[in-house]
């Protein structure tokens, strides 16, 4: 967020002085309107002969006292609900984990996020969550729509036991838009490391499961489970049905399973889902369709980005939907899903599942002052060659310092927020490389 001077900081603090005195004005010039509203109401009945419905409108077979007490209690009720909406707006500020922060930089920081892009983000694993991280810091109006696919590990064992859909990428997705203490997000991402049965397992795991038994279903759990670590942002599966992947290798051999495609580790040709005509949550359509801007990516192209993509509904969504629309390349390939691949070999494959070219924009990374070995980097080319209408490709720096293997949360934010704020005409992307510098 950027850094705010002396006359800013009066400006946003102005407002909320003296609120109790405002308040009680406010209070005061609503009595008085409805005693006036009263007085008129009065001589409109002694002077009009009205339509006997309203002798039924208004309550006339009831005794005056009781319609006083009524009104009353209606009034009382209305008051309250309006203060209690406005302490929370008046504190919502305050709530966020950002105490380290002088009071008016979180008043302008927590205005500046509500009226930031409405931003949905595809995806699942560990590039989802970390992008989010970055994301929350720009804007409040934040969509994760997460792959349902996963069938490994302490989300494979739940969902076959219970029959429940895989929490865990929902779950790092809930807790990298958390703003609750950070000793909550930790007990939430904490897996038992021992004990019988509970080996392995994951706590957020585990709470979203027995949130959704006591919520009645899983979208519930989700809602309930959001609020317990007050979200910023919401968190919507890409589908309900019970998928599962496939892949086809290069080699013509068929792997089914998430977990399989990644334990086999040999090239891919392409991925399905199964059932194929899963229907996308209605939510996620929803918001799709109201997006600002939907980014896609980073992830494991084949068993992250991909099993969303392919469901029907989330697909012609994206493809109908104005929002402007962003790839985000990994910064590194993946053993047996992108070995050797380049940025244009990424947009190949999406165009060879999606059957169209849908994105406006590729982010790669451009930081490329220490070699990595060149069958781990997606190197920054150009997308040109895959084909006529190609998207704009945008480099930047946006890798970790500290592991240049993965994305950094903040450069990337960033980086998007540039792309957003600098958009081009949607209608016509072009070949075009461009650079931000930070």
């Amino acid at each position: 967020m950027p850094s705010l001077s002396d006359k800013q900081l009066l400006r946003w603090l102005r407002p909320g002085m003296h609120v109790k005195r405002w308040l009680g004005l406010l209070v005061l010039g609503v009595a008085i309107m409805g005693l006036g509203i009263s007085y008129l109401l009065r001589e409109a009945y002694l002077t009009y002969t009205f339509p006997g419905v309203a002798y039924y409108l208004t309550l006339q077979f009831i005794p005056r006292y009781l319609r006083g007490m009524l009104f009353v209690g209606m009034s009382g009720w209305l008051l309250l609900t309006a203060l209690w909406n406005l302490n929370r707006a008046l504190l919502a500020p305050f709530l966020e984990n950002n105490h380290g922060d002088p009071i008016a930089v979180r008043i302008y920081n927590h205005h500046a996020r509500q009226r930031g892009p409405r931003v949905v983000a595809i995806g699942g694993g560990t590039g989802l969550s970390m992008l989010l991280s970055g994301l929350k810091e720009h804007s409040s109006n934040l969509t994760a729509i997460v792959t349902v696919a996963d069938d490994g590990g302490s989300s494979g064992r739940l969902r076959r036991e219970m029959g429940v859909l895989p929490p865990g990428d929902l779950r790092n997705c809930i807790a990298a838009l958390a703003e609750a203490e950070p000793l909550m997000r930790s007990l939430f991402q904490y897996r038992f490391s021992e004990g019988s049965g509970l080996e392995g397992h994951s706590f957020g795991n585990l709470f979203i499961v027995a949130m959704s038994g006591v919520t009645g279903n899983f979208e519930e759990a989700i809602r309930a489970t959001s609020r317990v670590l007050n979200v910023r942002g919401q968190i919507l599966p890409s589908t309900l049905a019970n998928v599962s992947l496939t892949a086809l290798t290069d080699t013509g051999e068929r792997i089914h399973g998430e977990s399989r495609i990644t334990e086999a580790g040999r090239p891919l040709r392409e991925i399905f889902i199964e059932p194929a005509d899963a229907r996308a949550y209605p939510e996620a359509i929803d918001a799709i369709g109201e997006a600002d801007m939907i980014v896609v990516g980073p992830g494991s192209l084949f068993t992250s980005i991909l099993p969303n993509l392919l469901v029907h509904d989330i697909r012609e969504a994206i493809e109908a939907s104005e929002a402007l629309k962003v790839y985000v390349c990994n910064v590194a390939t993946q053993r047996g899903e992108t070995d050797s691949f380049t940025v244009a070999d990424h947009i190949r494959v999406l165009e060879r599942h999606l059957g169209r070219r849908v994105f406006h924009h590729v982010l790669a990374n451009n930081n490329v002052s220490e070699p990595l070995p060149p069958t781990w980097h997606s190197e920054p080319v150009s997308v040109n060659g895959a084909g006529a209408h190609e998207p704009r490709l945008v480099v930047a720096d946006v890798i970790s310092e500290d592991n240049r293997y993965r994305h950094n949360p903040q450069k990337l934010a960033r980086a998007l927020m540039r792309i957003y704020d600098g958009r081009s005409p949607i209608s016509s992307p072009s070949p075009v490389e461009d650079e931000l510098v930070f």
